[in-house]
């Protein structure tokens, strides 16, 4: 049994599904986080409909105030520059000043949402996808329409809801770390092995050394040693949860 059916077989419903989405798709940018937080913010609300530029407003926000902070993608990508990245880099000075994405900003994510994040949101590694889906995307490309199923509504708006949030920004925080660190796949997807006798990390898959252990073997920029040790273990890394300053997700109460 994979690491995800057996994750899902342990509470097969709705809200492991979402936590399937954020802990164990692919990560080669960390758009997925900035949807999900959008996604709940908008169901949390009771939205069951929301156009595609409306959606793509706090997508487009959250991505520019990560930027700031951490790469989002891999250091060694080599972007076009067309990518959303590229123009959000370009556009950050002027988004953060007035609060809103700027009109080109928010064109291209409602341009690249369809065909990147929201395409592969529901995909998990492997080939297979999650066993419930929480968005639909309808309309033809002048007017783009997402719809929310009952299931992520549900999510939204369950006592876990909190939970799931600062899951969500934990998860993105410790992929853009790995990012910044130059950790690869294989780390992130089966962690690191301990050797008592050398003191070292090494890569489980590649046999590889990674670092030493002790905070003091960590330079400061590359992923906190916390973060490091949670992934060594298939079961903890997914449930770390660390505390931001500022967090992306957030629920309505009302």
């Amino acid at each position: 049994m994979s690491g995800s059916s057996s994750f899902y077989a342990q509470d097969p419903s709705a809200r492991t599904s979402w936590r399937l989405a954020v802990l164990m798709g692919a990560n080669s940018r960390t758009y997925k986080f900035a949807l999900g937080a959008a996604l709940l913010d908008a169901a949390s609300r009771g939205r069951s409909e929301i156009p595609l530029t409306e959606l793509a407003e706090p997508y487009a926000l959250e991505l520019v105030r990560h930027l700031g902070d951490a790469p989002q993608a891999p250091e060694s990508l080599t972007l076009r520059d067309t990518d959303f990245l590229v123009i959000a880099k370009e556009e950050r000075a002027e988004t953060l000043a007035t609060g809103q994405p700027t009109e080109r900003l928010l064109a291209a994510a409602a341009r690249s949402m369809p065909a990147m994040v929201m395409q592969k949101f529901h995909n998990l590694r492997g080939g297979t996808q999650l066993p419930h889906r929480f968005f639909e995307l309808t309309g033809d490309a002048r007017q783009r329409l997402v719809r929310l199923t009952p299931e992520v509504l549900r999510v939204a708006r369950s006592e876990q809801a909190a939970g799931l949030c600062a899951e969500l920004d934990a998860r993105w925080s410790i992929v853009e770390s790995s990012f910044a660190a130059g950790v690869g796949r294989s780390l992130m997807e089966d962690g690191v092995a301990v050797d008592w006798k050398s003191l070292r990390l090494t890569d489980k898959k590649r046999r590889r050394s990674v670092a030493k252990v002790g905070t003091r073997s960590f330079p400061s920029s590359t992923v906190a040693a916390s973060s490091v040790m949670a992934l060594s273990h298939p079961v903890r890394r997914w449930r770390l949860i660390t505390s931001s300053p500022s967090p992306s997700c957030s629920v309505s109460t009302a």
